[in-house]
């Protein structure tokens, strides 16, 4: 059977599993039942058709992805409004082959794939489904980069956003936080601006003269600092806008101002962190505090040929996470960054998801997280160095001695030891080769589980190297040198233990 050019939707109760541990045989024949009674009317109403049925979830099939797009909305709508009952859906569009009851394709699998990260009562959809939807009736957003399971490389996705929903990037909810989110209304007098604002704009028409009139009234503001309300946006409007380093929040007004009070509420507290506050008594003379990433240059004894690391929201370095903040890639190139959520500003330039910038000496990236500062360097095997104060510190005492390590002994500075080969691109060669089998990562092979020590004698701080193999470094400015025997210390400069930098700080009170 020849394929078709079709979208492909996959829906699934998200609370399915809990549901059935709850029901008994009745009821869930009657939450089954209710999911059919929702899904086949929405379905067959915008012109699609059901392939296949599990119960929980449903294939179908859309000549139209434009139908296939509101046909879930309506369907995460409608049964979100249902107690007790939530929704997902996923879809992509491509070449099908439609076979008793079943769906095959490229467009199949990867429709099945997304709705795998697609969280509850949200609709995500393929590039190829965007590209073929009409774009200007319906709204939508960038979620990120995925790597898929069977799927080749890393698959940009894209939420659909219903009319009631804002999602707001991390420099709005931040503004509007700490009250310097001006929100600047069309028909209303403009509201004074703070020292260093973020404005937003609302009820202005995208690619009008009112918004270039209003734009250009405003305080000279960073780009990156300057968001746009907009629901129904054309694509023409939409990249003269977002190529010009400005910012969409995509929404209606009702949704907006709801997403903005409840940002406002305090958030609540979480069981569990991975942030790490040492304790080891009082008097400290010098706090030892996580501050970043530094970067090895490469090719690396020809066995690594370039590597990444992402930054997560809560301040950690990982080899690999499809919730990343930003990428660092370091190539024979030199370092670049790759934005991987929204509202990443670089050097004071906003950089829209999916954007790669190669790295200068000097340069400032702001994200959710905080400001990194990249120090560009060119001796002792690095090629750079990434500083961001973390909260994980400890304090050093009169006549303490603080071991930093892997494993490092009682009381001491454990480096992250992060596991997985996700970030390596490997050289080729036997010795590559022989690394790979034999669990090579950046972390492990660069940093002891004993490798320097940091001691307070007489007021005098000093640090010592004591890993046979693993050396440490001092930076200090964009000055980089190789502690051998003992170095004295001065406050605010860093220590490099492979790929991780430790500041030394004054200590706090």
């Amino acid at each position: 059977m020849a394929t078709r050019t079709l979208t492909v939707v996959f829906t699934d109760l998200s609370n399915y599993t809990d549901s059935v541990g709850r029901a008994d045989r009745e009821g869930l024949r009657d939450l089954i039942a209710k999911h059919e009674r929702m899904v086949a009317p929405s379905v067959e109403a915008r012109g699609g058709r059901i392939v296949k049925n599990l119960g929980d979830s449903y294939m179908a099939l859309f000549e139209s992805a434009s139908d296939a797009a509101v046909a879930c909305l309506e369907l995460v709508n409608a049964i979100g409004s249902e107690p007790g009952l939530s929704i997902r859906a996923a879809m992509a569009t491509g070449d099908v082959e439609a076979i008793d009851g079943d769906a095959f394709g490229e467009a199949a699998n990867l429709a099945a794939r997304i709705l795998s990260k697609t969280p509850s009562g949200e609709v995500w959809v393929s590039s190829t489904t965007r590209m073929c939807m009409n774009q200007t009736e319906l709204a939508w957003e960038n979620v990120g980069r995925f790597r898929l399971k069977g799927i080749a490389g890393e698959v940009p996705v894209y939420r659909l956003v219903p009319a009631d929903r804002v999602w707001l990037p991390p420099s709005v909810v931040a503004a509007a936080r700490t009250g310097s989110l001006v929100r600047v209304q069309r028909d209303m007098p403009m509201p004074p601006m703070p020292s260093d604002p973020v404005v937003l704009l609302e009820g202005y028409a995208p690619g009008s003269d009112e918004l270039a009139e209003v734009v250009e009234s405003l305080p000279v503001i960073a780009p990156a600092n300057l968001w746009l309300l907009a629901y129904s946006i054309p694509p023409s409007d939409r990249y003269e806008w977002t190529d010009a380093g400005f910012g969409l929040v995509i929404g209606q007004p009702e949704a907006l101002s709801r997403a903005i009070l409840a940002s406002q509420a305090p958030a609540p507290s979480l069981g569990g962190t991975d942030t790490i506050i040492f304790d080891v008594g009082g008097g400290a003379v010098v706090d030892l505090v996580m501050s970043g990433l530094a970067l090895p240059a490469v090719p690396m004894s020809d066995v690594v040929s370039s590597y990444t690391y992402d930054l997560l929201r809560d301040g950690r370095w990982t080899n690999h996470s499809e919730r990343a903040v930003i990428r660092i890639e370091v190539n024979r190139e030199g370092v670049r960054v790759e934005a991987r959520s929204v509202g990443v500003v670089l050097s004071g330039s906003q950089l829209q998801m999916g954007d790669c910038q190669q790295l200068d000496d000097g340069a400032q990236i702001d994200s959710a997280v905080g400001r990194h500062t990249f120090h560009a360097l060119n001796e002792g095997g690095y090629v750079g160095a990434l500083a961001f104060d973390s909260s994980a510190r400890i304090g050093v005492s009169e006549g303490q001695t603080i071991e930093i390590g892997r494993e490092p002994a009682h009381p001491g500075l454990a480096l992250p030891d992060r596991r997985g080969q996700e970030n390596i691109r490997w050289c080729v060669g036997p010795r590559a080769a022989r690394a790979r089998e034999g669990g090579f990562t950046m972390d492990r092979a660069l940093a002891g589980r004993r490798q320097a020590a940091v001691s307070v004698s007489a007021g005098r701080m000093e640090i010592a190297g004591i890993h046979r193999n693993c050396p440490t470094h001092l930076l200090r400015g964009n000055e980089l040198s190789r502690v051998e025997g003992a170095a004295n210390l001065q406050f605010d400069d860093m220590i490099v233990a492979g790929t991780t930098i430790v500041a030394v700080r004054p200590p706090r009170n």
